[in-house]
């Protein structure tokens, strides 16, 4: 029989927890909760499970400060809920190293397509480990970091994600629409604009210039493209 996946629900509303743990179960996951923001970033370091669905407001410790302090060492995704729409919350949590994101009131059924886009691309990148050069450039998929001129790129987790998906598609305009599906496991609602935020933070990180950029660049009214050729110039100009 194949093994469930292991989830941690680390939020303080125990009915909301454990509607949350008793429709998961059912959908054939293994769960656990922990109310205690204090004992979630030790509890999520120990167990690694496969993955966590992370309360922004939680007693002892809010979960802004334990996606800081356990990114480092818990490789799995993170999903973090929010009970506000608001943007600065959700960008901080990117920031952080959270995957994804889910404003309260958590309609279930999106929770659990989210949580599926998250482990199947987590398995994915486990089962097909890869690595492109682009010039001065180098993406490695399996070992999940990106260098430039042999010098690490400082990445959080949803923007290695994204950089990954434009550079594996070099050459084509990816539409938001494709974006968010592949990323999040949902469509483009239209309003969104956490994967604008994400390009423009990787922009210069890699090199690209953000006022002008020639690496990722906006398609107006279809998307984004990573253009092969502008990364392989870089190199060459230096």
């Amino acid at each position: 029989m194949e093994q469930s996946s292991r989830v941690l629900i680390v939020e303080d509303d125990q009915r909301l927890a454990d509607l949350t743990r008793e429709y998961l179960q059912a959908n054939g996951f293994a769960v656990e909760v922990e109310g205690n923001g204090a004992l979630a970033a030790a509890r999520i370091i120990a167990e690694q499970p496969d993955l966590v669905i992370l309360d922004l407001m939680l007693p002892g410790e809010d979960g802004l400060s334990i996606c800081r302090k356990v990114r480092q060492q818990y490789p799995g995704p993170i999903l973090m809920l929010t009970a506000r729409s608001d943007d600065l919350d959700q960008v901080q949590g990117l920031d952080l190293g959270a995957d994804d994101y889910v404003c309260k009131p958590v309609r279930p059924r999106l929770l659990l397509a989210r949580i599926n886009a998250l482990l199947r691309r987590s398995e994915a990148v486990a089962q097909a480990p890869q690595a492109l050069q682009f010039g001065p450039l180098r993406v490695d998929n399996s070992l999940r970091e990106a260098w430039l001129y042999d010098s690490g790129i400082e990445l959080t987790s949803a923007e290695f994600d994204l950089l990954w998906l434009l550079v594996s598609n070099a050459g084509r305009t990816l539409s938001r629409e494709e974006i968010f599906t592949s990323l999040r496991g949902v469509g483009y609602d239209g309003q969104d604009r956490s994967i604008d935020v994400r390009i423009s933070r990787i922009r210069p990180k890699i090199g690209d210039d953000p006022e002008h950029p020639r690496m990722i660049k906006t398609i107006r009214s279809k998307g984004y493209l990573f253009v092969r050729e502008a990364a392989e110039a870089m190199g060459q100009a230096q």
